[in-house]
């Protein structure tokens, strides 16, 4: 490796990951799914041998981990007999897939008669069979009820396609001629990826192309363990919640301990729900995509992402869990589900470790778009055909606002951090639907000293069909997940509803018609009399909201990002018109202070004087005098001595409803519990927690490894 010099090895580099995106361009030329073509919903790299990845797309980046699964799979086969111009295909989910939908094709490519490298590619696929529409099936207790599982089986030998093959999976799918043009994409797009890197091989020599893949992913776990060791050990806490797991409305647990030690993380779920009977359940291969969601877009928003940054992490999580089902558990459902949770929980917990830090605070991002709302559509089209959606609108949430700003409106996930959604002329071009609006909506935006983005919503009927089928389900309509953080609220709770023969009434209105569903109605037969409507999460909030800026209120209050009432209810702002009221403002933020703790807690002997020295987040901070190194609020109010569970000296509020202007709605066994400080009524933190438990304590760290603040 020392024998390649800088710039060769930045021109390799460099156009490794060019090859890459060239793969994106292969697949969603071909492609003609707006799944792949307008949202992106899909993943293209470049693997080692033994299946770590080296260069990958910025897609779905809970992929990045999955086709080097099944690439080990393959090497612990030897009866595949892998070959040159070999292309293999997958989907089991229980062998290196999220979930069946996901159909992944890999290739070896080879030089001087040896593999020096893989292609991978994955989309999802709108139907590949089962008992339901589109795959999702709510009412599944067991993975053969969910569509083929496909466990690697060779579709391409030295070049040729097996016809049989290809006959056998694209049958078992609803949509065949779909699938199987993706399916050829796929082998496109694995053949782009061989004619480039045997180019750089023919321009440097295997060798040369070898080392500097190696080099790429020990170049990004080096500068990952750099940053790991400049933030405090000990342990970050951080949980989201499922509802509903298709046959019942149990709430389940994702729970993350984020173990930070040296330049290492172990990222453990031990405390997450047991393995559920319905379709919500993800594999060990989707707990490690989760966390590599979580992972690549928190800590590595600078470094290159490969195996690099997954190889300092380790994952921990038992057998059976509803991160880690066991065979032959329903998983259909598990890249919106329980992956996608994996992902918040672990993205809440890497976020409040950044947080400690005044190097990487304004890095620091509460949660985006906490679940993806799912609506399909499927049946015949007024050509006699047989047509499918998997609505990608809902990728149209808001994200998290930061330590340091407000998130964007309809910004979406940072897990797929160029994803889009189609335009509603696209999607009308596409499939029988009608769009009545998609727009932007009121208070969905997480309230704090930072906004969340506020999310999107659409109202859809059919066009040119009398009927069709519609899958509908989600979860967060009883759960939020866009969790906010440093005192920040979370952004709304999604709401879905039919207006069964609303069509000459309009949107959602009093004419009786309107049902709103829970979370997983399921499959239905919808009317072209008929109107969908359906508002998802907003991103969460940062911070207290009553230390918004009033002008910033007021800006809300006249885009409607916020409304009068909320201005003054949530964020204590009086508007007089369009003008900030600053004198009843001024009143109206004192009275909901005290309004939060009674009367403010005022004895000299609970405070530190002494200047802190450090910081936690927003409002909590570390401070130290004769008596020991206590974590204060901003007041000087000491919550906690010796350690950082500072959760005990706070005044707690538990709530079973909250006020109709959050905007959030909470599942029977779910709970949320306000920590405010008691000298002063600044809301410290906005907990979630089961009914029969206490909210945990999120910051576990060793006080001595805590960055200090600048003099």
């Amino acid at each position: 490796m020392s024998e390649i010099n800088a710039v060769t090895f930045e021109v390799i580099r460099n156009r490794l990951v060019a090859i890459s995106d060239e793969m994106r361009i292969a697949l969603q030329a071909v492609s003609g799914s707006p799944t792949v073509t307008e949202a992106s919903d899909f993943f293209t790299g470049i693997f080692l041998p033994e299946g770590s990845v080296v260069s990958m797309g910025f897609q779905v980046s809970f992929q990045a981990p999955v086709c080097g699964e099944v690439i080990r799979h393959i090497n612990g086969k030897p009866q595949l007999k892998v070959k040159d111009g070999d292309i293999f295909i997958g989907n089991d989910p229980y062998i290196g897939a999220l979930h069946q939908n996901d159909v992944q094709m890999i290739g070896p490519i080879y030089a001087d008669g040896e593999i020096i490298a893989w292609a991978g590619v994955e989309a999802h696929e709108t139907d590949v069979g089962g008992m339901d529409f589109a795959s999702w099936c709510p009412k599944a207790k067991e993975v053969w009820q969910e569509g083929i599982r496909i466990p690697c089986v060779k579709l391409v030998d030295q070049g040729e396609m097996r016809e049989d093959v290809l006959e056998m999976i694209v049958t078992a799918s609803r949509l065949p001629d779909q699938l199987g043009l993706d399916i050829r994409a796929f082998i496109a797009t694995v053949n782009v990826a061989r004619r480039r890197v045997t180019e750089l091989v023919s321009r440097y020599g295997a060798k040369v192309v070898t080392e500097v893949m190696k080099r790429m992913i020990a170049s990004s776990e080096a500068r990952l363990r750099a940053r790991l060791r400049e933030l405090p050990d000990g342990t970050v806490h951080a949980a989201d919640f499922i509802e509903h797991d298709g046959h019942n409305n149990v709430l389940y647990k994702i729970d993350c301990k984020a173990i930070k030690k040296g330049d290492s993380l172990t990222l453990d779920f031990s405390g997450s729900s047991k393995q559920a009977p319905g379709f919500i359940n993800a594999t060990r291969s989707g707990l490690v995509g989760g966390c590599a969601g979580g992972v690549l877009t928190t800590l590595g928003f600078d470094i290159q992402w490969n195996q690099g940054l997954l190889d300092p992490v380790k994952i921990v999580a038992p057998d059976g869990l509803i991160c880690t089902a066991q065979f032959p558990a329903p998983v259909g459902s598990a890249t919106v589900e329980t992956i996608w949770s994996v992902s918040n929980a672990s993205m809440a917990a890497l976020n409040k470790l950044l947080a400690t830090s005044p190097k990487y605070r304004h890095r620091a991002q509460c949660i985006s778009d906490g679940c993806m709302a799912t609506f399909n559509l499927g049946g015949i089209n007024q050509y006699g055909e047989p047509f499918g959606l998997h609505l990608m609108d809902p990728l149209a949430a808001g994200s998290g606002a930061f330590a340091t700003k407000d998130g964007i409106d309809a910004g979406g996930p940072i897990t797929s951090p160029v994803s889009c959604i189609a335009d509603v002329e696209r999607n009308e071009q596409a499939v029988p639907l009608f769009y009545l609006h998609r727009r932007l909506v009121s208070d969905t935006g997480g309230a704090g000293k930072h906004r969340g983005g506020l999310s999107a919503e659409v109202a859809l009927t059919l066009g040119g069909i009398d009927k069709a089928m519609a899958l509908v389900m989600t979860h967060g309509a009883e759960s939020p997940n866009t969790a906010g953080l440093a005192g920040g609220w979370p952004g709304s709770t999604v709401v879905q509803s039919m207006g069964w023969g609303s069509i000459e009434a309009g949107l959602p209105n009093d004419d009786g018609k309107w049902e709103r569903f829970g979370p997983k109605p399921g499959l239905m037969p919808m009317t072209n009399r008929d109107i969908y409507s359906v508002i998802w999460q907003g991103g969460g909030g940062w911070g207290d909201p009553l230390e918004r800026e009033a002008a910033a209120v007021a800006r809300d209050v006249a885009s409607g990002a916020v409304t009068v009432d909320a201005a003054r209810e949530i964020y204590g702002v009086v508007m007089n018109g369009a003008a900030v009221d600053a004198a009843g403002t001024e009143r109206q933020r004192e009275a909901l202070r005290k309004a939060r703790v009674g009367e403010f807690d005022t004895d000299p002997a609970k405070k530190c004087a002494e200047p802190p020295f450090a910081s936690l987040s927003e409002n909590l901070f570390i401070a130290q005098d004769e008596r020991g190194t206590h974590v204060v609020s901003r007041a000087g109010f000491i919550l906690s001595s010796g350690n950082t569970n500072w959760r005990r000296g706070a005044k707690s509020v538990t709530l079973d409803k909250l006020p109709e202007r959050y905007r959030i709605d909470l599942h029977a066994d779910l709970r949320c519990t306000v920590q405010y400080c008691p000298a002063s009524g600044a809301l410290l933190a906005v907990d979630f927690h089961r009914k029969d438990e206490n909210p945990a304590d999120d910051l576990m760290l060793e006080l001595a490894t805590i960055p200090r603040l600048a003099a």
